[in-house]
């Protein structure tokens, strides 16, 4: 009798198996991009001033660097501008030569303002520089540009567990 009962669950013992298999299996081989948001796609206009702001600031200088990014903008001040760079400047001779960049994040709010946010790879310590970018027409312009060498603390900062006691 129990050899019996064996034999009319064995079909289904194996065709639920089999599913289990064949999902286990298919849950391994999908993507990880599937499972999370797609990133924003990169705007073209800004990612050609980003691009060409990097090999400046790489092979020539900040002050280069800035000027021209900033030539997008003529309603930028040229004091604000100097101060900027002599900023920029001050903090790249204490942090050592740049080695590279990674991005760290990248936000549209709208089709006309959007910010990049970059990690910049120095020999002593990380910065980070951000572009936001405006569209008023038809043109992207640099709207803002912000550095600074607080990375780290920053990411210790939202390690931390808040909340009131």
């Amino acid at each position: 009798m129990r050899y019996t009962y064996f034999k009319a669950f064995k079909p289904l013992f194996f065709i639920v198996s089999a599913l289990i298999i064949a999902g286990n299996a298919a849950a391994q081989t999908q993507p990880a991009a599937a499972t999370t948001a797609a990133p924003v796609a990169a705007v073209a206009g800004v990612q050609t001033h980003i691009d060409k702001f990097f090999k400046e600031y790489d092979k020539q200088s900040t002050a280069r660097a800035v000027i021209d990014i900033f030539k997008t903008n003529k309603l930028m001040d040229s004091t604000r501008l100097t101060g900027l760079i002599v900023k920029i400047d001050s903090m790249r001779s204490v942090i050592g030569k740049y080695l590279g960049k990674d991005l760290i994040m990248q936000r549209k709010a709208s089709n006309s303002l959007v910010l990049y946010s970059y990690l910049l790879k120095h020999e002593s310590q990380p910065a980070r520089i951000t572009f936001m970018f405006y569209k008023p027409k038809n043109e992207w312009e640099i709207y803002r540009l912000y550095f600074d060498v607080d990375v780290d603390g920053e990411l210790a900062e939202s390690s931390r567990v808040t909340g009131k006691p």
